[in-house]
Protein backbone atom coordinates (compact mmCIF):
# COMPACT_ATOMS: atom_id res chain seq x y z
CA UNK A 1 0.00 0.00 0.00
CA UNK A 2 1.02 3.77 -0.68
CA UNK A 3 1.47 7.06 1.21
CA UNK A 4 -0.31 8.96 -0.69
CA UNK A 5 -1.98 12.54 -0.78
CA UNK A 6 -5.50 13.06 -2.33
CA UNK A 7 -6.46 16.24 -4.35
CA UNK A 8 -9.90 16.75 -5.37
CA UNK A 9 -13.17 19.26 -4.66
CA UNK A 10 -16.66 17.88 -6.34
CA UNK A 11 -18.44 15.11 -5.71
CA UNK A 12 -17.16 13.25 -8.74
CA UNK A 13 -14.15 13.20 -6.32
CA UNK A 14 -15.72 11.38 -3.51
CA UNK A 15 -15.66 7.81 -4.72
CA UNK A 16 -12.07 7.95 -5.38
CA UNK A 17 -10.93 9.24 -2.24
CA UNK A 18 -13.31 6.46 -0.57
CA UNK A 19 -11.67 3.85 -2.66
CA UNK A 20 -8.51 4.83 -1.65
CA UNK A 21 -9.49 4.62 1.90
CA UNK A 22 -11.55 1.12 1.22
CA UNK A 23 -8.24 -0.38 -0.38
CA UNK A 24 -5.72 0.06 2.55
CA UNK A 25 -3.94 2.81 1.05
CA UNK A 26 -2.73 5.50 3.58
CA UNK A 27 -4.43 9.12 2.49
CA UNK A 28 -2.16 11.75 4.57
CA UNK A 29 -4.05 14.38 3.68
CA UNK A 30 -7.25 15.72 1.27
CA UNK A 31 -6.27 18.76 -0.35
CA UNK A 32 -9.55 20.74 -1.76
CA UNK A 33 -10.34 24.12 -3.00
CA UNK A 34 -11.51 26.88 -0.14
CA UNK A 35 -15.18 26.95 0.87
CA UNK A 36 -17.66 29.20 -1.65
CA UNK A 37 -20.79 30.54 -1.14
CA UNK A 38 -23.39 28.90 -2.46
CA UNK A 39 -27.29 29.53 -3.07
CA UNK A 40 -29.25 32.73 -2.94
CA UNK A 41 -28.03 33.38 0.88
CA UNK A 42 -24.07 33.03 -0.03
CA UNK A 43 -23.37 31.26 3.10
CA UNK A 44 -19.74 29.33 2.66
CA UNK A 45 -20.37 25.58 2.13
CA UNK A 46 -17.17 23.14 2.01
CA UNK A 47 -16.40 21.32 -1.01
CA UNK A 48 -17.97 17.56 -0.60
CA UNK A 49 -14.46 16.50 -0.50
CA UNK A 50 -13.81 18.43 2.43
CA UNK A 51 -17.12 16.52 3.86
CA UNK A 52 -15.52 12.86 3.62
CA UNK A 53 -12.49 13.66 4.52
CA UNK A 54 -13.25 14.61 7.96
CA UNK A 55 -15.69 12.13 7.72
CA UNK A 56 -13.38 9.41 7.45
CA UNK A 57 -10.75 11.24 9.76
CA UNK A 58 -8.11 12.79 7.53
CA UNK A 59 -6.99 15.70 7.62
CA UNK A 60 -7.57 18.57 5.02
CA UNK A 61 -5.87 21.28 3.54
CA UNK A 62 -7.53 24.14 1.59
CA UNK A 63 -4.98 26.36 0.44
CA UNK A 64 -5.45 29.65 -1.86
CA UNK A 65 -2.52 29.29 -3.29
CA UNK A 66 -0.52 26.22 -4.01
CA UNK A 67 2.94 27.95 -4.00
CA UNK A 68 1.92 29.17 -0.36
CA UNK A 69 5.41 27.93 1.26
CA UNK A 70 3.77 27.02 4.29
CA UNK A 71 1.77 24.54 2.35
CA UNK A 72 4.58 23.06 0.16
CA UNK A 73 6.68 22.74 3.16
CA UNK A 74 3.77 20.22 5.02
CA UNK A 75 2.90 18.50 1.50
CA UNK A 76 7.02 17.49 1.71
CA UNK A 77 7.12 16.74 5.73
CA UNK A 78 3.99 13.49 4.72
CA UNK A 79 6.76 12.60 1.94
CA UNK A 80 4.03 11.08 -0.34
CA UNK A 81 4.61 8.33 -2.60
CA UNK A 82 2.09 9.22 -5.09
CA UNK A 83 -0.56 12.07 -5.27
CA UNK A 84 -4.09 11.31 -6.77
CA UNK A 85 -5.63 13.95 -8.41
CA UNK A 86 -9.34 13.71 -9.41
CA UNK A 87 -11.61 17.04 -9.93
CA UNK A 88 -8.83 19.28 -8.26
CA UNK A 89 -9.80 22.39 -10.33
CA UNK A 90 -6.11 23.80 -10.51
CA UNK A 91 -3.26 23.35 -12.21
CA UNK A 92 -0.69 21.77 -10.15
CA UNK A 93 2.74 23.94 -10.32
CA UNK A 94 6.15 22.14 -10.86
CA UNK A 95 7.03 22.07 -7.23
CA UNK A 96 4.06 19.86 -6.60
CA UNK A 97 4.65 17.70 -9.66
CA UNK A 98 7.71 16.71 -8.75
CA UNK A 99 7.38 15.82 -5.08
CA UNK A 100 6.07 12.11 -4.86
CA UNK A 101 8.30 9.02 -5.62
CA UNK A 102 5.33 7.95 -7.85
CA UNK A 103 4.45 11.48 -9.21
CA UNK A 104 0.93 13.00 -9.42
CA UNK A 105 -2.13 10.57 -10.58
CA UNK A 106 -4.60 12.31 -12.55
CA UNK A 107 -8.24 11.11 -12.82
CA UNK A 108 -9.88 12.50 -15.86
CA UNK A 109 -13.53 11.66 -17.32
CA UNK A 110 -12.75 11.17 -20.67
CA UNK A 111 -10.61 9.07 -22.95
CA UNK A 112 -7.60 10.69 -23.11
CA UNK A 113 -6.40 12.96 -25.77
CA UNK A 114 -10.29 13.32 -26.17
CA UNK A 115 -11.99 15.74 -24.25
CA UNK A 116 -8.98 17.57 -22.38
CA UNK A 117 -10.75 20.38 -20.30
CA UNK A 118 -12.90 21.07 -17.75
CA UNK A 119 -15.92 19.91 -18.96
CA UNK A 120 -15.48 16.20 -20.56
CA UNK A 121 -18.60 14.69 -19.38
CA UNK A 122 -20.42 17.43 -20.80
CA UNK A 123 -18.95 18.14 -23.83
CA UNK A 124 -18.67 14.22 -25.00
CA UNK A 125 -22.67 14.27 -24.36
CA UNK A 126 -23.59 17.52 -26.30
CA UNK A 127 -21.26 15.71 -29.37
CA UNK A 128 -23.14 12.89 -29.48
CA UNK A 129 -20.87 10.60 -28.23
CA UNK A 130 -21.40 6.76 -28.20
CA UNK A 131 -18.70 5.56 -26.13
CA UNK A 132 -16.66 7.24 -23.30
CA UNK A 133 -14.67 6.31 -20.44
CA UNK A 134 -11.56 7.08 -17.80
CA UNK A 135 -8.00 7.85 -18.01
CA UNK A 136 -5.34 7.79 -15.36
CA UNK A 137 -2.52 9.67 -16.66
CA UNK A 138 1.15 10.80 -15.21
CA UNK A 139 0.54 14.62 -15.21
CA UNK A 140 3.09 16.69 -16.51
CA UNK A 141 2.53 20.63 -16.75
CA UNK A 142 0.28 20.54 -19.67
CA UNK A 143 -3.32 20.39 -19.63
CA UNK A 144 -4.20 16.65 -19.55
CA UNK A 145 -1.36 16.13 -21.39
CA UNK A 146 0.21 13.72 -19.43
CA UNK A 147 1.32 9.64 -20.74
CA UNK A 148 -1.47 7.60 -20.37
CA UNK A 149 -1.98 5.07 -17.74
CA UNK A 150 -4.88 3.07 -17.83
CA UNK A 151 -8.03 3.66 -19.01
CA UNK A 152 -11.71 2.33 -18.69
CA UNK A 153 -14.16 2.22 -21.83
CA UNK A 154 -17.51 2.87 -21.26
CA UNK A 155 -21.09 2.49 -23.77
CA UNK A 156 -23.30 6.10 -23.34
CA UNK A 157 -27.23 5.41 -22.56
CA UNK A 158 -29.31 6.49 -25.34
CA UNK A 159 -31.68 8.37 -22.92
CA UNK A 160 -28.01 9.22 -20.28
CA UNK A 161 -27.76 12.48 -19.27
CA UNK A 162 -24.97 14.19 -17.35
CA UNK A 163 -26.04 13.56 -13.79
CA UNK A 164 -26.45 10.10 -14.95
CA UNK A 165 -22.78 9.95 -16.41
CA UNK A 166 -21.30 11.56 -14.06
CA UNK A 167 -22.43 9.37 -11.80
CA UNK A 168 -21.27 6.33 -13.13
CA UNK A 169 -17.75 7.89 -14.73
CA UNK A 170 -16.83 8.69 -10.76
CA UNK A 171 -17.12 5.10 -9.69
CA UNK A 172 -15.89 3.76 -12.80
CA UNK A 173 -12.99 6.13 -12.07
CA UNK A 174 -12.48 5.14 -8.68
CA UNK A 175 -11.86 1.50 -9.64
CA UNK A 176 -8.87 2.70 -12.20
CA UNK A 177 -7.23 4.94 -9.79
CA UNK A 178 -6.85 1.43 -7.24
CA UNK A 179 -5.79 -0.43 -10.14
CA UNK A 180 -3.57 2.16 -11.27
CA UNK A 181 -1.86 2.76 -7.53
CA UNK A 182 -2.02 -1.51 -7.69
CA UNK A 183 0.39 -1.98 -10.56
CA UNK A 184 2.66 1.38 -10.20
CA UNK A 185 3.46 -0.25 -6.34
CA UNK A 186 4.21 -3.57 -8.51
CA UNK A 187 6.49 -1.86 -11.22
CA UNK A 188 4.16 -3.18 -13.84
CA UNK A 189 2.80 -0.57 -15.18
CA UNK A 190 3.70 0.64 -18.35
CA UNK A 191 3.18 4.36 -19.90
CA UNK A 192 1.58 5.96 -23.34
CA UNK A 193 2.45 9.06 -24.44
CA UNK A 194 -0.64 10.63 -25.77
CA UNK A 195 -1.14 11.16 -29.66
CA UNK A 196 -1.64 14.85 -29.52
CA UNK A 197 -2.10 15.45 -33.49
CA UNK A 198 -5.73 13.57 -31.90
CA UNK A 199 -6.69 15.99 -29.24
CA UNK A 200 -10.13 17.15 -28.84
CA UNK A 201 -10.85 19.81 -26.26
CA UNK A 202 -13.62 20.28 -23.54
CA UNK A 203 -13.92 23.57 -22.27
CA UNK A 204 -15.56 24.80 -19.36
CA UNK A 205 -19.11 25.81 -20.40
CA UNK A 206 -20.33 29.56 -20.92
CA UNK A 207 -23.84 31.22 -21.20
CA UNK A 208 -24.03 30.37 -24.93
CA UNK A 209 -23.62 26.54 -24.74
CA UNK A 210 -26.50 26.67 -22.24
CA UNK A 211 -28.93 28.76 -24.55
CA UNK A 212 -30.53 26.88 -27.53
CA UNK A 213 -29.95 27.86 -31.12
CA UNK A 214 -32.90 26.63 -33.07
CA UNK A 215 -31.78 27.04 -36.38
CA UNK A 216 -29.77 23.59 -35.05
CA UNK A 217 -30.51 20.20 -35.70
CA UNK A 218 -33.42 18.33 -32.98
CA UNK A 219 -30.39 16.00 -32.76
CA UNK A 220 -28.25 18.23 -31.63
CA UNK A 221 -30.14 20.67 -29.42
CA UNK A 222 -31.33 17.05 -27.72
CA UNK A 223 -27.55 15.99 -26.94
CA UNK A 224 -27.77 19.27 -25.48
CA UNK A 225 -30.35 19.41 -23.25
CA UNK A 226 -29.25 16.38 -21.51
CA UNK A 227 -25.33 17.28 -21.67
CA UNK A 228 -26.88 20.66 -19.21
CA UNK A 229 -29.41 18.32 -17.04
CA UNK A 230 -29.68 18.06 -14.12
CA UNK A 231 -27.35 21.21 -13.94
CA UNK A 232 -27.27 24.28 -15.52
CA UNK A 233 -30.44 23.76 -18.04
CA UNK A 234 -30.73 24.06 -21.42
CA UNK A 235 -32.27 27.63 -21.85
CA UNK A 236 -34.45 29.55 -24.35
CA UNK A 237 -37.06 31.96 -24.01
CA UNK A 238 -41.17 31.42 -24.63
CA UNK A 239 -42.93 34.67 -24.65
CA UNK A 240 -39.95 36.93 -23.09
CA UNK A 241 -39.78 34.45 -20.22
CA UNK A 242 -36.87 32.49 -19.28
CA UNK A 243 -37.74 28.59 -20.28
CA UNK A 244 -35.55 25.69 -19.16
CA UNK A 245 -36.14 22.21 -21.28
CA UNK A 246 -34.81 19.26 -18.97
CA UNK A 247 -35.82 16.41 -21.35
CA UNK A 248 -36.56 15.81 -25.53
CA UNK A 249 -36.81 13.88 -27.78
CA UNK A 250 -36.40 13.87 -31.69
CA UNK A 251 -39.64 13.69 -33.54
CA UNK A 252 -39.05 11.54 -37.13
CA UNK A 253 -40.13 14.11 -39.90
CA UNK A 254 -39.62 17.63 -40.84
CA UNK A 255 -41.36 20.61 -41.59
CA UNK A 256 -40.43 23.87 -43.78
CA UNK A 257 -40.86 27.19 -41.56
CA UNK A 258 -39.43 29.30 -38.97
CA UNK A 259 -36.76 27.50 -36.59
CA UNK A 260 -38.10 27.63 -32.85
CA UNK A 261 -41.91 27.70 -33.77
CA UNK A 262 -44.11 25.19 -31.55
CA UNK A 263 -46.06 23.16 -34.08
CA UNK A 264 -48.47 21.60 -31.82
CA UNK A 265 -48.94 20.86 -27.62
CA UNK A 266 -49.94 17.40 -26.27
CA UNK A 267 -49.99 15.03 -23.43
CA UNK A 268 -46.81 13.68 -24.70
CA UNK A 269 -44.77 17.08 -25.26
CA UNK A 270 -44.49 20.51 -27.55
CA UNK A 271 -43.31 19.69 -30.74
CA UNK A 272 -41.23 22.41 -32.12
CA UNK A 273 -39.35 23.36 -35.85
CA UNK A 274 -35.82 23.07 -35.68
CA UNK A 275 -33.25 23.57 -38.33
CA UNK A 276 -33.27 20.62 -39.37
CA UNK A 277 -36.02 18.12 -37.82
CA UNK A 278 -39.04 18.12 -35.24
CA UNK A 279 -37.78 18.42 -31.01
CA UNK A 280 -40.54 17.06 -28.28
CA UNK A 281 -40.11 18.87 -25.25
CA UNK A 282 -41.19 16.53 -22.77
CA UNK A 283 -39.72 18.43 -19.19
CA UNK A 284 -39.27 22.22 -18.79
CA UNK A 285 -39.53 24.51 -16.63
CA UNK A 286 -41.05 28.20 -16.78
CA UNK A 287 -38.54 31.10 -14.93
CA UNK A 288 -40.07 31.21 -11.36
CA UNK A 289 -41.89 27.56 -11.59
CA UNK A 290 -40.60 23.83 -10.90
CA UNK A 291 -39.57 21.12 -13.52
CA UNK A 292 -42.79 19.78 -14.81
CA UNK A 293 -43.87 17.00 -17.76
CA UNK A 294 -45.18 18.99 -20.56
CA UNK A 295 -48.72 17.62 -19.56
CA UNK A 296 -48.65 19.12 -16.45
CA UNK A 297 -47.02 22.34 -17.69
CA UNK A 298 -49.46 23.04 -20.34
CA UNK A 299 -52.52 22.54 -17.69
CA UNK A 300 -51.12 25.64 -15.94
CA UNK A 301 -49.22 27.76 -19.14
CA UNK A 302 -50.58 28.95 -22.26
CA UNK A 303 -47.87 27.86 -25.11
CA UNK A 304 -50.09 28.81 -28.30
CA UNK A 305 -48.77 27.12 -31.84
CA UNK A 306 -46.89 29.77 -33.97
CA UNK A 307 -45.31 31.10 -30.47
CA UNK A 308 -41.38 31.13 -31.71
CA UNK A 309 -38.92 29.69 -28.73
CA UNK A 310 -36.20 32.02 -28.23
CA UNK A 311 -37.47 35.07 -30.11
CA UNK A 312 -36.70 37.53 -27.13
CA UNK A 313 -33.86 38.24 -25.11
CA UNK A 314 -33.72 37.19 -21.34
Amino acid sequence: MLRVVFMGTPQFAVPTLEALIASGHGVALAVTQPDRPRDRRRLLASPPVKDAALLHGIAVAQPPNLRDPAFLALLRSLAPEAIVVAAYGRILPGDILSLPKYGCINLHASLLPKFRGAAPIQRALMDGEEETGVTTILMDKGMDTGDILLQKRTSVGAEENFGSLYARLALLGAELIVETLLFLSKGTLGRQPQDHAQATLAPQLTAEDETIDWQRTAAAIRNQVRALDPWPGARTSAQGKLLKIWRASVKPGDVPGVPGEVLTCGAEGVDVRTGGGILRIEELQIAGGVRLPAREYLRGHRLPEGTVLGAHEI
